[in-house]
């Protein structure tokens, strides 16, 4: 049987080859992108909680700045009153800008000296169980809250 020229053609299988490659080369290209997508989605959500977790300790400093400032600046034994979040929120916008957004410590509230020594220390307790005071600041913070 004479073998006949089909002109540079390839014949069925020939064509079931050609499109099995380019499926498999479009199967792979496309999973490489989906990876590549996943990992940029990935970094930008690690990039994200970062972010927030260092706005979140910038709060967390203003805090403790605040509780500070407000302790030194009233006499011994006077009452404090308790720092509120709308307090610190100028600072915590500033906190990138160095001598931005730093509140002027509030004027302290009149009070029964008692209910407000104990307020004063349930919060002073309430930063250092959260990690926002050291030993030594909540220490000094509660004699001078204490008058001693």
């Amino acid at each position: 049987m004479p073998i006949l020229n089909r002109g540079g053609r390839p014949g069925l299988l020939g064509m079931a080859a050609r499109t099995a490659v380019v499926a498999g080369t479009a199967t792979a290209v496309s999973g490489r992108v989906e990876q590549r997508q996943q990992a940029r989605a990935m970094d930008r959500q690690m990039q994200a909680a970062e972010h927030q977790m260092i706005q979140q300790q910038q709060q967390q400093a203003a805090i403790a700045q605040a509780v500070a400032e407000q302790a030194a600046a009233a006499p011994m034994g006077a009452p404090v009153a308790p720092v509120a979040p709308e307090a610190i929120a100028p600072a915590v916008a500033g906190a990138g800008v160095p001598g931005a957004g730093v509140p002027a410590p509030p004027a302290p509230a009149p009070g029964v000296p008692g209910d407000d020594l104990i307020a004063r220390l349930q919060q002073l307790g309430q930063l250092h169980q959260q990690g926002i005071l050291t030993d030594q600041e909540f220490a000094a913070a509660k004699q001078q809250i204490l008058g001693g």
